[in-house]
């Protein structure tokens, strides 16, 4: 597995990470908990050192199952996890008060068992606290001890900007695939200046691209997608042209069309680092394959001119989350 720097932090990861939410949260009921410790101890075996998580994946379970099975590797992995988002009578609630904080990363040390977190992502902004307050308390952590590096997810580029004034930014999270491509038009360019890494999840497109759904795809109350506009039969249907364009290049390539879906983002600039998650060893051998396939440049130039062409059905997100993003 090839290795990328997030940016200018020096901070180096594997060229593929393993977004872990999906194992105990969002996408149905939790799965097996021995099953998905095996699935990320065979990830390290297969050269992966970055993990994400976040307290509110579950809540609270996610860390405790990564914490578990990266327990014996501690040292030779990175994790990242999140903070500002709490669980008050069943519903999320975006909290980046610093009291909320110091309480948060004690409990992340404590379920993930590590004496300090690798990179600690504020969830959401919260539009109640000043971030620059937010990143003089992550700061506090940092000369603790607590926290080595920190980031956030899901922040508007002035936020960015006045956080990384403070504490200099680690990295960045948000969504960004074929499918979501807004991050190209100011985050990319305000993150290479500022030598800031980026961590795309849903690379795959919450799945879409991987070409497995159709109008007819179904998903149950607990799974996440089932409240996503973009899954509706309606815009599944749409949305069949980006599948049919990536499908015909995989079949050029002799790749999966999400294969050449994680190649395309990686592609796209040297210090982004993909997370796509999944609960299914296949898929993680198929996820990780995408690191030997590369994308030519006039492959990569006729792939983003056809991708210009479409226009993609529906939101990402339901209007009350999408209300939390862009901070």
């Amino acid at each position: 597995m090839q290795k990328r720097q997030l940016g200018k932090s020096g901070l180096e990861v594997s060229a593929l990470g393993l977004g872990c939410m999906g194992m105990s949260h969002g996408y149905g009921p939790a799965a097996d908990k021995r099953e998905m410790i095996t699935l990320i101890r065979t990830a390290v075996e297969r050269g992966v050192t970055f993990f994400d998580t976040a307290e509110v994946y579950g809540p609270f379970v996610n860390e405790e199952l990564v914490g578990e099975a990266l327990a014996p590797f501690k040292s030779e992995v990175v994790i990242a996890t999140k903070f500002g988002i709490q669980t008050v009578d069943g519903k999320q609630v975006v909290d980046g008060r610093p009291e909320t904080i110091r309480q948060s990363v004690e409990g992340s040390l404590n379920r993930l068992g590590v004496e300090a977190i690798d990179l600690y992502y504020l969830h959401r902004v919260d539009p109640a606290v000043p971030v620059e307050d937010v990143a003089g308390t992550v700061k506090e952590l940092v000369e603790a001890g607590k926290v080595k590096h920190w980031g956030l997810s899901e922040a508007g580029v002035k936020t960015i900007l006045r956080a990384h004034a403070v504490l200099p930014v680690t990295a960045i999270q948000s969504e960004y695939s074929m499918m979501w491509r807004q991050p190209e038009e100011e985050l990319l360019p305000v993150l290479e200046e500022l030598g800031i890494g980026f961590v795309p999840f849903s690379p795959l497109g919450k799945g879409f691209l991987t070409g497995r759904f159709d109008r007819s795809a179904t998903f149950g109350k607990d799974d996440f997608r089932s409240i996503v506009p973009r899954f509706t039969p309606e815009n599944l249907a749409a949305n069949q042209v980006l599948v049919d364009l990536v499908k015909t290049l995989a079949a050029d390539k002799g790749a999966t069309p999400a294969q050449v879906a994680l190649a395309w983002v990686l592609a796209q600039r040297p210090w982004i680092v993909p997370i796509p998650g999944t609960r299914k060893l296949e898929r993680l051998e198929e996820n990780l394959g995408a690191a030997g396939v590369e994308l030519t440049g006039s492959e990569l130039n006729d792939l983003n001119g056809a991708l210009s062409r479409i226009e993609i059905s529906g939101d990402r997100y339901p209007a009350e989350y999408a209300k939390r993003v862009g901070k």
